[in-house]
């Protein structure tokens, strides 16, 4: 797959598609080239803000703690077909709508599975086998050791 034929979110190594915003993500590129979305150098620093606003805003601040919590405000219904992204996040990962992801760090596997899903949902299956899993858990171990250097 040709660089121009990649989907947004792998070109960016951005894979949950993160809009620009005034936040100053670590391993964010110096060039910002794309106007409506986040650059990466790595795709682990791609995978490591995605699972810091998971995690972190998401789950520990705003208390979103299923699939549809999550998906409502990650794809919302004025940007989005948010029934068809929790649908379709449900059926890869296994989990039920409403039911509790649980503590990203006593339940890294349901977030993992989460976080592949969203991607998949975001680029395309066909793009997303093509992804490295090392560097989406790598990029998960660096957001849990910000979201929680108490190391809960």
């Amino acid at each position: 797959m040709t660089s121009q034929m990649k989907p947004r979110g792998i070109r960016n190594n951005n894979p949950l598609n993160i809009r620009r915003s005034g936040s100053k993500w670590k391993g964010l590129s110096k060039q910002q080239t794309d106007k409506a979305f986040c650059q990466f150098d790595e795709m682990k620093y791609g995978w490591r803000a995605a699972f810091y606003l998971l995690c972190y805003t998401y789950w520990k601040v705003w208390g979103c703690n299923s699939v549809r919590t999550i998906i409502s405000r990650w794809a919302p219904d004025n940007e989005n077909n948010t029934e068809s992204y929790i649908k379709r996040v449900c059926e890869l990962t296994g989990l039920a709508p409403s039911e509790p992801i649980g503590d990203p760090t006593q339940h890294a596997d349901n977030w993992l599975k989460l976080g592949w899903a969203m991607a998949i949902v975001e680029n395309g299956l066909e793009a997303c086998k093509h992804l490295d899993g090392l560097d989406e858990h790598e990029g998960f171990k660096l957001a849990l050791a910000s979201c929680y250097p108490e190391g809960r």
